[in-house]
């Protein structure tokens, strides 16, 4: 079956990274297959959650895990489990005024859109957003003074979304948790180390599974209990609007597997395929490229691509890259700079040849 065709689709190539409005990632025959086996199929879904999870908990060397429909899911099922407390009345009627802990601080710089707003989630799982700091600063101190008696829960987004400088650590936010005896919750999305921040202390740490891990829609959260069975437990409430299938549980597992064993592609492959490319992009007039790394300093590398000419600008380039039978899309957080970045993790070489020759119509136009 050719999709395309049948819906009268764009044909698209990914340059833009691991982006929901893209479908994320590309899928592994093996997970396919996985999928395949386990729609044709049935479970207990309770049993299949709580085993997988713990399943998954085996293999990372955590407490416990439960795969989830997104990792915006995660947020908001975090917080309503931390909310809640593993109280059924509270599963059922999670906006109960019963509950009166609803607060969930976090750093003012970390309420981000990264689609949809970081606040939006936690509301949606019935918390309170509190803003610690400013937009550009926030210390330890500044989260302290924002806790009160209905503190629910501290909140870290570690996501190239959010403000890098002058930010307490995940270490110190988790040494603030234990001190006052709350839960953290650290949103992980995109990142593609899954021990780091569970070690530093964070009690929940949400992964995508569709990002790093190639998963299909799905993520992990990973935790200490009683927060992984709070959360748990949240699927006879809210999580029953966001549940996630029998096929996607399996697939998300057997992608880990295949991720745990075989990592993610490395910055130094990434920079030998992109050394061609970018020497290609510098030979079309009005574009210069370089390399650079991911601005959060995770190993990823991208091209770098300066519009040089009064001609375009990188807004008109971006556009006219999207347009015709088959769509480019870009990195386009730096277009108000002149620069568009290039992502080629998704990205084959006839790909990256068919971009080229697309730049180069472009800027001849």
């Amino acid at each position: 079956m050719q999709i395309h065709e049948k819906f009268n689709l764009k044909k698209v190539i990914n340059a833009s990274g691991k982006m929901t409005i893209l479908g994320v990632s590309k899928i592994s025959d093996k997970v396919a297959a996985a999928q395949k086996e386990a729609g044709q199929t049935f479970f207990e879904m309770t049993d299949l959650t709580v085993k997988t999870g713990q399943y998954i908990a085996k293999l990372l060397g955590v407490e416990n895990a439960t795969v989830v429909a997104s990792a915006s899911s995660g947020i908001a099922l975090a917080t309503a489990g931390v909310i809640g407390q593993g109280d059924m009345y509270h599963a059922y009627h999670h906006l109960t005024d019963r509950i009166v802990k609803r607060e969930i601080i976090i750093p003012k710089g970390h309420n981000v859109n990264y689609g949809t707003g970081v606040e939006v989630m936690v509301t949606l799982g019935g918390g309170q957003l509190v803003e610690a700091g400013w937009a550009n600063e926030c210390t330890a101190e500044q989260v302290e003074i924002e806790i009160t008696d209905k503190t629910a829960a501290l909140l870290y987004i570690k996501s190239h979304h959010t403000v890098q400088k002058s930010m307490l650590t995940i270490r110190q936010m988790s040494a603030i948790a234990k001190k006052y005896a709350l839960p953290l919750i650290v949103d992980a999305a995109a990142e593609e180390d899954l021990e780091t921040y569970y070690a530093q202390g964070a009690d929940l740490v949400i992964y995508s599974g569709a990002k790093a891990i190639e998963a299909p829609s799905s993520a992990v959260v990973i935790g200490r209990n009683p927060y992984i069975p709070w959360i748990q437990l949240q699927n006879k409430g809210i999580g029953r609007a966001m549940k996630i299938g029998k096929d996607n549980i399996i697939g998300f597992v057997t992608a880990l597997e295949a991720y745990l064993a075989n990592g993610s592609e490395s910055g130094a492959h990434m920079i030998a395929r992109l050394t061609p490319f970018i020497a290609e992009i510098n030979g079309i007039s009005g574009l210069s490229a370089k390399q650079v790394q991911d601005a959060a300093g995770r190993d990823i590398y991208r091209a770098s691509v300066k519009v040089d000419t009064d001609k375009k600008t990188a807004s008109q380039v971006i556009d006219e890259l999207k347009q015709g039978d088959l769509a480019v899309y870009t990195r386009e957080y730096q277009a108000n700079n002149g620069i568009i970045e290039f992502d080629v993790r998704a990205v084959d070489h006839a790909e990256m040849t068919a971009i080229v020759a697309k730049l180069q119509a472009i800027m001849e136009s």
